[in-house]
């Protein structure tokens, strides 16, 4: 049975530290502990313990169960001879629930992504834009990935090595659309995104994906407005890993957010796209403005 020790004493350490603690225990508790077990080992109320919890890692304790869960499972998939070993392993008491949910956090099934993507087919394209290569997606649930990049080859791998056992069709003439349509979006930001997305990732990283996507054209936020904006101040390094875990250029705007001094830092696909891409927003905003004000004159 797991220690039932607090994770430390709360005169002695800081809330981030205690909020670690929790986290290691319930990562290693034998049976998923409940919110109000977590709220006696700190020393808190419940409802405190669910707003400092949040604060800091931008999920609840019953979120960050999960998600932790979901991560043995990508991990043991990768390992174990059989998909329901993994499923157990990780503490979920039957299949079904986490049959449910897989293809929110998978993009596939479970059995589909231990095989490397065995039976799932992906139509992708490469082409050029004025940010260099583009490698474009797509999988029946919606765009899977758009990636930028100088060498097509080494984007293609990349895919390749995402899913080596997956059907990748490429030189598919009714894709062509949809490449088309993300160098729309790439060559003005400006343009309505309607592209259907298959978004894989944690819950954490979907919240702030999703975020992003609420961050309207010409406009930036701080990595700690993000944080804000997602119920977690304190959460910002993990929103900015959750940026940088992107792979959907442009289409979840990960461009726009920018350092607390307005300064652009880091990006995926280099720092020089993202100042392009910014630079083409402000720009476009300004000409739909000066449009709308001869309009009403």
């Amino acid at each position: 049975m797991a220690s039932k020790h607090p994770p430390g004493n709360q005169q002695q350490v800081t809330q981030q530290e205690l909020v670690a603690g929790l986290c290691r225990f319930m990562e290693t508790a034998e049976a998923p502990p409940d919110v109000r077990e977590l709220a006696a080992l700190a020393g808190w109320s419940p409802s405190h313990l669910h707003r400092v919890f949040k604060a800091h890692t931008g999920l609840t304790p019953r979120a960050y169960l999960q998600a932790h869960r979901r991560r043995q499972v990508r991990t043991a998939l990768q390992t174990t001879t059989r998909v329901s070993d993994a499923i157990y392993a990780a503490g979920y008491a039957s299949s079904g629930r986490y049959y449910e949910a897989a293809p929110g956090h998978l993009g596939m099934t479970p059995g589909a992504f231990k095989r490397g993507g065995q039976g799932v087919r992906i139509h992708f394209a490469v082409a050029q834009c004025t940010l260099g290569a583009v490698l474009v997606a797509e999988t029946a649930r919606g765009v899977c990935a758009i990636l930028l990049g100088d060498d097509a080859t080494a984007l293609l791998k990349a895919l390749q090595d995402s899913f080596p056992a997956a059907e990748l069709v490429g030189a598919d003439a009714d894709f062509e659309q949809r490449v088309a349509e993300v160098i729309g979006l790439i060559e003005d930001p400006g343009l309505p995104n309607t592209l259907p997305l298959d978004i894989q990732g944690t819950a954490f990283q979907q919240k702030v994906w999703q975020a992003l996507r609420e961050i309207p054209c010409g406009e930036t936020r701080s990595y700690t407005a993000v944080a804000n904006a997602i119920g977690a101040p304190n959460a910002t390094r993990a929103v900015a890993r959750a940026c940088a875990a992107n792979r959907l250029a442009v289409a979840v705007p990960c461009h726009r957010v920018v350092r607390q001094d307005g300064h652009p830092s880091g990006y995926r696909w280099g720092l020089a796209r993202k100042q392009i891409l910014l630079a083409r927003e402000a720009d476009g905003e300004k000409t739909r403005t000066s449009d709308q004000t001869q309009r009403q004159t």
